[in-house]
């Protein structure tokens, strides 16, 4: 028996003792979360992160108690673990992690989930030519096979693309998309290895709905994915715009841009086709709290989906 089918066994039989079992409405929720330096100690140019704002962060994944959460601007496997501690002293348990390290040694992009893996497929080494120098992709890219229930799981695609913060080797948009491209290189094979796969990407994409670089990831035609554009829950109506060709006019920025004084959204939770017909947009939103930036210059979104009755 292969290590995958020795992990679906396993969940089962966790599931008949009624381990790890879901809500009886057999709903799971899927959320991102850029955590700005979640460093335990200072590492390059970045400083560790304030006991206080570790404890904001925390609060805020108590509000949304996702049960699978991406994490950008990690730490160390240090500062991963003190997370998963601290939240499972405060009721929130998650059993099930994964952090990976590409060409940036400070921060990384990370999970954490109530439901166990069955396959791990890290991508620390791709990279790309950029008018003649090879660059490599910055944090890599997560992907995971995430087993909900005996018979239902996903697969989750997680990134944290280039910033917008210039710098001197080339020019950060270039970069950015040439880093979405590879991306949507995976996303690709996925679709093509099976249509019907239920598939979730998320992270932090560093760029506006209708820039070059997310639209790469997003892509064109019957395989684009869907955008589940997370909202606040602030009582608007998700009604259309009074522009036809434009989304609804409700709150939906996840990052405060403090030199410009902007906000915008650049934190996303795209879904395959077959993923969406599970997803519940009516539980789909942006985490809104007091004090968010006290944890945060980003704040996370995240997203319900509902096992079938036949899973």
């Amino acid at each position: 028996m292969n290590p995958a089918a020795m992990i679906r066994v396993l969940v089962a039989l966790l599931w008949a003792a009624g381990i790890g079992v879901l809500p009886a409405a057999q709903t799971f929720t899927v959320a991102t979360f850029n955590v700005e330096n979640y460093l335990d100690v200072p590492s390059g140019t970045r400083k560790a992160k304030p006991a206080d704002a570790k404890a904001k962060v925390r609060e805020c994944l108590r509000a949304l108690h996702p049960d699978v959460v991406a994490l950008e601007e990690m730490g160390s496997t240090n500062a991963l673990l003190e997370l998963q501690g601290a939240l499972k002293s405060e009721g929130l348990d998650y059993p099930h992690w994964e952090h990976i390290t590409s060409f940036d040694t400070n921060i990384h992009v990370t999970v954490l989930s109530k439901f166990p893996f069955t396959a791990r497929h890290p991508h620390t080494n791709d990279n790309y030519l950029l008018n003649g120098r090879r660059f490599q992709v910055s944090r890599g890219f997560i992907e995971l096979e995430v087993q909900v229930t005996p018979r239902y799981q996903f697969a989750l695609l997680a990134g944290h693309l280039k910033s917008k913060r210039p710098i001197g080797e080339a020019d950060e948009a270039e970069m950015r998309e040439q880093e979405a491209i590879l991306l949507r290189e995976h996303i690709d094979k996925r679709l093509k290895a099976d249509p019907n796969v239920n598939l979730v990407v998320l992270g932090d994409f560093n760029d506006t709905h209708d820039s070059r670089s997310t639209k790469a990831v997003i892509g064109r035609g019957k395989t684009a994915l869907i955008d589940t554009r997370p909202a606040e829950r602030n009582g608007d109506t998700p009604d259309g715009s009074p522009i036809a060709r434009y989304a609804p006019r409700n709150v939906t920025w996840t990052y405060y841009y403090g030199k410009e004084d902007t906000y915008s959204r650049i934190d996303y939770i795209l879904l395959s086709k077959a993923m969406a017909r599970h997803w519940l947009p009516k539980e789909t939103y942006v985490l809104t709290v007091p004090n968010w930036g006290a944890a945060s210059d980003h704040r996370p979104i995240i997203a319900t989906f509902e096992v079938p009755e036949s899973k």
